[in-house]
């Protein structure tokens, strides 16, 4: 069992919002995001993370966008995980390596600068997944449920 499963954030959702037209293929950035996040979390490459690490690209219209000087060119990623899903290490690498595939998604170097990445955290128990709140355990306890019926099955 891999030590990082205890430490390892429950299948995260990340969301990439900005204004229409910044992406030629949205659906490969919302792909690619989870694969980042997943790679950074070092959990076990199973079933149960990959159909449940999701990225969501929302267009919206440039007009909805401002900063205090009426600047519209941002993009804010959010990723929501679990509580204490993702050390400090891990932080740094995911924020950095989002950061790198916006500016390839968007093909501007330049919005490098004006991409907000936030880390938010549910609270335990707060993570809800097949219909229940499941805490931290709960989740931990699934994968190894998982792992062992794939070991099993092999």
């Amino acid at each position: 069992m891999p030590e990082a499963l205890e430490g390892a954030s429950a299948m995260p959702m990340i969301d990439v919002y900005a204004a229409e037209g910044t992406f030629a293929d949205p659906k490969q950035l919302a792909r690619e995001a989870a694969a980042i996040v997943m790679a950074v979390e070092q959990v076990p490459d199973i079933p149960m993370f990959r159909k449940n690490t999701a990225g969501f690209v929302h267009e919206i219209p440039a007009s909805t966008i401002s900063n205090v000087d009426g600047d519209s060119n941002y993009v804010r990623v959010q990723v929501l995980t679990n509580a204490g899903g993702l050390d400090r290490n891990k932080q740094l690498a995911v924020v950095a390596q989002l950061t790198d595939l916006i500016v390839k998604a968007s093909g501007d170097e330049s919005i490098r600068d004006r991409t907000w990445v936030l880390l938010t955290e549910a609270p335990e128990g707060g993570w809800g997944l097949w219909g229940r709140a499941n805490s931290n355990a709960d989740l931990v306890a699934a994968a190894r449920e998982q792992i062992a019926e794939l070991q099993a099955g092999h």
